[in-house]
């Protein structure tokens, strides 16, 4: 590394990844050391605008360079898993962007990858590091909400206009957002999966990857729990204001979130509901990333990348992200997380879009 506490940085993918260039180059045990883009003219553009000299446009350079402690992968879905594993096989430590894959074959390559390389691996979920899933966490932790009975989480999206690899993909193929605080939050793994889809897209975009489905529900079961979940994903052709969601239900308390954005969440209390306005909390973070949950990098919101201000810059998550998975590599420990249960979160969806093309039929979901 740069030094005894310094961790080196490459940024593969600059539309959503240079949501994180001064989050790395705020953090006191990071150095934000290179970046990498295909299109040299948007490359030397961030590069001046950001201060980072060191630029590739080919990601096989990034990994040839011995001064790359890191990888951060942004770069579009089917790329995810092979590169992921070419940087893990490379030495480097890995944080990618969700989903981990699009096939079982793919999260089992690289969990085995991980353990080989003994580097780091997390797949940067946001909604486990948005400010309401760590509020909910935090009623948790001290009991407030006493016995989890239920969990529910919902992500609906209009993909429309979005690149097209994007065009007809499986809903629950990007089901990580909602999957993610239901086993988060337990702390457990998904055992199998029950799902169906309902509604249709267009023939056009049913063509690209042969899913029909507007809308995916799901219901899962956990490993060594008596808790089942449903999650609920659309990306097309569905009515709906942006929302990534989840719904907590405890003995005493429970927790569900606002149905519209900027609505203040509802906690009830047996059967009395109060409005509550979620903390931030960026005391978490190291002081010079403690703007960066409540802001995102640039000044202008038509600069933002369109998932940030879709999303309502994703609950303030993108520097505790970025510090979970430094802070992991500075004291050698897994980070949240890691290989193993980004392989779970990211087959749990894999594994529901298997069922709903089976009309419903229960479908095991492998454990690594």
């Amino acid at each position: 590394m740069a030094g005894s506490d310094k961790v080196r940085v490459a940024i593969i993918g600059l539309g959503f990844g240079a949501e994180f260039i001064p989050i790395y180059q705020n953090h006191p045990h990071a150095e934000m050391y290179a970046i990498c883009q295909r299109s040299q003219d948007k490359l030397d553009e961030l590069g001046k605008a950001f201060g980072v000299d060191v630029r590739y446009t080919k990601f096989e350079d990034v990994l040839a360079d011995p001064k790359v402690d890191a990888i951060h992968i942004n770069t579009p879905i089917p790329d995810h898993a092979p590169q992921s594993l070419a940087a893990l096989k490379a030495g480097k430590h890995v944080a990618c962007t969700v989903p981990m894959a699009t096939t079982i074959d793919e999260c089992r390559d690289l969990v085995e990858a991980q353990k080989a390389s003994r580097k780091k691996y997390m797949m940067m979920e946001t909604v486990v590091y948005s400010r309401e899933f760590l509020f909910v966490k935090q009623l948790y932790d001290s009991g407030e909400l006493g016995r989890l009975q239920f969990l529910r989480g919902s992500h609906q999206q209009e993909m429309a206009g979005w690149p097209g690899y994007w065009e007809g993909l499986p809903p629950m193929h990007y089901a990580t957002h909602c999957v993610s605080p239901c086993l988060c939050l337990p702390g457990k793994l998904a055992k199998s999966v029950v799902c169906h889809g309902s509604g249709r897209i267009s023939e056009e975009l049913t063509s690209k990857y042969g899913s029909p489905f507007a809308v995916e529900t799901a219901t899962f079961d956990m490993v060594d729990s008596h808790l089942c979940a449903e999650v609920t994903r659309s990306l097309f052709e569905t009515a709906r204001q942006y929302i990534e969601s989840f719904d907590v239900y405890g003995d005493r308390v429970s927790f569900e979130w606002p149905r519209i954005e900027h609505e203040p969440v509802v906690l009830h209390r047996g059967e009395q509901p109060e409005r509550v306005e979620v903390p931030d909390f960026a005391d978490r973070l190291p002081e010079g990333i403690r703007r960066f949950t409540t802001k995102g990098v640039y000044d202008a919101d038509e600069t933002q990348h369109l998932s940030f201000t879709q999303g309502a810059g994703h609950g303030g998550s993108h520097p505790h992200l970025a510090h979970e998975f430094v802070s992991a590599i500075v004291e050698d420990r897994d980070p949240l997380p890691n290989a193993v249960t980004s392989a779970n979160w990211t087959m749990t969806g894999i594994c529901a879009h298997m069922s709903a093309m089976k009309d419903g039929e229960r479908v095991e979901i492998p454990q690594f």
